[in-house]
């Protein structure tokens, strides 16, 4: 069994620890165990009901209202939800808990129906990647075992690799990118999407693969001149600079240019080579290859 803090619960649920605490003392459906010294944590069980009861108070269901529900009432409740962005958030949760529950299973089945209704592209971008960013923050805390990570992660992997398989492919004479993760970043997910929105957009893709080093990079720059190079930087190694990986790589394109996105990237101020060009989203990256 997890256990999570009340801090966790907030960054899972949005509703802040001041009112988890309200609801502790007013009503019946969470009730925290403590440490010796008195701080209050949460198992998989408490977890799970925040997440509901937070969802239902969202979108019009009274706090009070709830607490005399039961289990699957607010389960049949859930599903009746009829604003999109309830639904999203409704699998969102619902993976959450299959990981948590190592319920893998189940995980990959909310998975494939999703990818059934709305489509592949939506649900990578829709619900996949609001599933990592919170299970990134569980992965910091350590409040998530890396395991469970690990086993959605080669789920979603796998799906990947699976819709990048079966898209079609239109590639265009002088539309090449190589994709790349430096040497200690491996989260790769994100590199393998890119690589399934530049196919089905038309772009040929070069796919390199994750914890390269430079001078194998710079091989292929030699070897395959491709218009572009693209990588995603997601949890890299602490010694991990950028001002040093931009005078690296930068002197040593030749005509190609280098992308980086990724949450490292965010907010960067400071100068960047003329061949080098930071983007904040997908929607940027996808954008900048649009034109080329």
């Amino acid at each position: 069994m997890n256990i999570f803090s009340i801090k966790d619960l907030e960054q899972l649920s949005g509703i802040k620890a001041h009112t988890i605490r309200i609801w502790e003392q007013r009503y019946s459906f969470i009730n925290p165990s403590r440490t010796g010294t008195n701080i209050r944590y949460y198992s998989n069980e408490e977890l799970k009901t925040i997440l509901n009861i937070s969802l239902l108070n969202r979108y019009g269901y009274k706090v009070s209202r709830i607490d005399k529900m039961s289990v699957e009432e607010i389960s049949e409740k859930l599903l009746k939800l009829t604003h999109i962005e309830a639904q999203k958030e409704r699998v969102v949760n619902e993976l959450i808990q299959h990981m948590i529950d190592l319920k893998i299973e189940d995980f990959e089945k909310t998975l494939d129906e999703y990818i059934l209704s709305k489509g592949f592209e939506k649900t990578i971008t829709e619900i996949v990647f609001l599933v990592l960013e919170k299970v990134g923050l569980l992965w910091q805390t350590g409040h998530v075992n890396p395991a469970q990570e690990h086993l959605v992660s080669n789920i979603i992997r796998q799906k990947i690799i699976v819709g990048i398989e079966k898209a079609t492919s239109l590639s265009y004479e002088n539309r090449t990118v190589l994709m790349f993760l430096p040497e200690g970043e491996t989260h790769e997910l994100s590199l393998l999407f890119v690589h399934y929105l530049l196919k089905i957009r038309g772009i040929k893709g070069i796919y390199l693969g994750a914890n390269i080093p430079l001078k194998d990079v710079l091989y292929v720059v030699e070897a395959m001149k491709p218009t572009y190079l693209y990588c995603h930087l997601t949890s890299i190694q602490n010694n991990f600079k950028l001002e040093k990986f931009f005078a690296q790589i930068s002197g040593n394109l030749l005509e190609s240019k280098l992308i980086i996105s990724g949450k490292i990237v965010q907010g960067y101020k400071n100068t960047v080579p003329d061949n080098v060009s930071l983007k904040n989203s997908f929607s940027e990256v996808l954008e900048h290859f649009k034109k080329i």
